[in-house]
């Protein structure tokens, strides 16, 4: 079988401007980079605005492992399936991020026959979008040390600056440093720290911006540093808004790309699922449900945190929560999550899927807790056998849960026509649609019901920085303000060894941050970073060109 690359090189693509028209955009409302990509102007939004809004799709999955489940490969299927049996389907996907991509992970743009293409422009440098949100938060982070520097009329406490600088790799080395060293001419010295371009809150604030002024008011809220006496100062204290605005007036415009089958798809924003909200932007997703009969988008990670995010933060922003859910699982994944040695996952074992079934249940029971009836999507491997097979859907058909076995990597949108079919009928069946919880509760509550709700704590424990902030976040006015999660994706709990389905756990919460322009809170739970650091064997190793600018090893 071909690499995901070289099929993505072999491809037929249509011109961006023949995509446009298929999404229903006219030619005056995109901006074509070369012939495969092009921003849409956010006055098409404009025109779109009075349109009946299709439906809304969103694909999630169990805790990932490192078996993998094939989430953002099972929702470009899918949107290809939707369209192969006359569904004007439209797709929504987050950027991809370099750490990741010469990490672990890899690139995020699905595989085999059901990726967004050209998949190494998406997965590099794409149309500078996390670049732009890079350089407008290092901006800010120079004009508070600039403001510092020279006389400090705002007051700030230097060990109270709360904006650190960012770079879109995996970095652990740059976590905790020091700046302004070598006397006064190179500045003061100052500790700080980097996270990954993709958990600043300039991403968060675009990809939940309506439009070019709403993202300018985000930003001006923006916390940055406190004075000695708690005073919180933002991005306008420091001037910086305008910049700011300017070096994103791009970035918010979302990305037109196509599938291999030609399908229209959005590829805009880019924030994590497990330190940030997890979802494509908010005009990425408001514009596809304009244009189609159904918009399918991906929240990050397993329910417990792309889904919870998407429906709490997302949702409220939207005004509307989800047509259809569905819940990606494998056969490799479940067996590890049975506590199955990853060493052993090609070997049939049914005792294994049985077991790892606990972790499907808590994601049925929790997409059901927002009044949304799931559809399991069971992304199917070359391994994995029909008996194994038979145990997943005879577990849904005991839970009442629609199923479908996919095989949208190796055939396209063929392999998920019976899912596709699962999902109309589900989007088509009236839902009970409900938030988790009520913004006027107070913060601690609000975090304590998603534990126990979620994933499943007995208890949530607070160090003693985390429980003053959160006290002061209500003194300072932020108390209203949903929650936005930082944890690990591996395990409902805070610990990324706990597989399954473990139950009355205590999570530990250690620190807890304001996010005031993307307008939530963010508890840190467990050893959660927000820089994350690179393996033994990254695969930046592995990735390389030739003389006549062919990528190999890009995944």
């Amino acid at each position: 079988m071909k690499s995901d690359v070289e099929i993505a090189q072999e491809a037929r693509l249509e011109r961006i401007e023949v995509i446009a028209e298929k999404a229903g955009l006219l030619a005056d409302e995109i901006e074509p980079y070369g012939r495969n990509k092009a921003k849409v102007s956010l006055t098409a939004m404009e025109r779109l605005q009075g349109r009946t809004s299709g439906k809304l799709v969103l694909v999630t999955a169990i805790n990932p492992t490192a078996a993998g489940e094939g989430k953002t490969t099972v929702t470009i299927g899918l949107g290809q399936a939707l369209n192969r049996i006359g569904k004007k389907t439209i797709i929504a996907l987050r950027e991809p991020s370099l750490g990741p991509c010469f990490g672990v992970k890899g690139g995020a743009t699905g595989g085999g026959y059901s990726q967004v293409v050209p998949m190494e422009d998406i997965n590099l440098h794409f149309t500078g979008d996390i670049h732009a949100v890079s350089t407008a938060h290092n901006l800010l982070a120079d004009l508070i040390c600039n403001s510092y520097y020279f006389g400090n009329s705002r007051g700030i406490s230097p060990t109270r600056i709360t904006w650190p600088r960012v770079v879109d790799l995996n970095d652990r080395f740059l976590r905790k440093v020091v700046i302004g060293l070598g006397g006064k001419v190179h500045g003061i010295p100052l500790e700080t720290g980097y996270d990954i371009s993709v958990a600043s809150e300039v991403m968060a604030c675009l990809c939940l911006s309506r439009d070019l002024m709403d993202l300018k008011s985000r930003l001006s809220k923006i916390i940055v540093a406190y004075t000695d006496s708690g005073e919180p100062l933002n991005a306008q204290d420091m001037q910086a808004v305008g910049s700011m605005t300017v070096l994103l007036k791009d970035a918010i415009k979302p990305n037109l790309v196509q599938t291999l089958e030609n399908t229209p798809a959005f590829v805009h924003g880019g924030p994590f699922a497990n330190i940030a909200h997890g979802c494509s932007s908010l005009i990425a997703t408001e514009m596809g449900l304009k244009l189609g009969d159904y918009l399918v988008t991906e929240a990050g990670f397993g329910a417990d945190l792309g889904a919870e995010k998407f429906i709490n933060l997302k949702c409220r922003l939207l005004g509307r929560g989800p047509d259809a859910v569905v819940i990606v699982a494998s056969i490799r994944a479940l067996k590890l999550h049975g506590g199955a040695e990853k060493s052993h996952l090609t070997v049939p074992n049914e005792g294994a899927v049985s077991r790892g079934l606990a972790n499907l249940q808590k994601h049925i029971e929790n997409v059901r807790k927002f009044g949304l009836s799931p559809v399991v999507a069971l992304n199917r491997f070359p391994t994995d056998s029909e008996e194994e097979i038979a145990v997943v859907q005879s577990f849904c058909r005991e839970m009442g849960t629609r199923f479908a076995v996919t095989n949208v990597w190796e055939a396209g949108g063929e392999g998920g026509i019976d899912l596709a079919r699962q999902v109309i009928e589900a989007a088509e069946n009236p839902s009970e649609f409900n938030f988790l919880y009520e913004l006027n509760r107070p913060l601690a509550e609000k975090i304590e019901t998603i534990a126990r709700e979620i994933y499943g704590a007995g208890r949530v424990d607070y160090l003693g920085p985390a429980l003053k902030s959160l006290q002061d976040l209500e003194r300072l006015g932020f108390g209203d303000l949903p929650i936005c999660m930082a944890k690990t994706q591996y395990s409902l709990t805070d610990d990324p060894t706990v597989l399954g389905r473990p139950e009355g756990f205590t999570v530990t919460v250690r620190e807890v941050r304001i996010s005031a322009g993307a307008q939530f809170v963010v508890p840190l739970m467990g050893s959660i970073v927000t820089m994350p650091g690179l393996s033994r064997s990254p695969a930046a190793h592995d990735i390389d060109i030739d003389d006549n600018g062919r990528i190999t090893g890009l995944f």
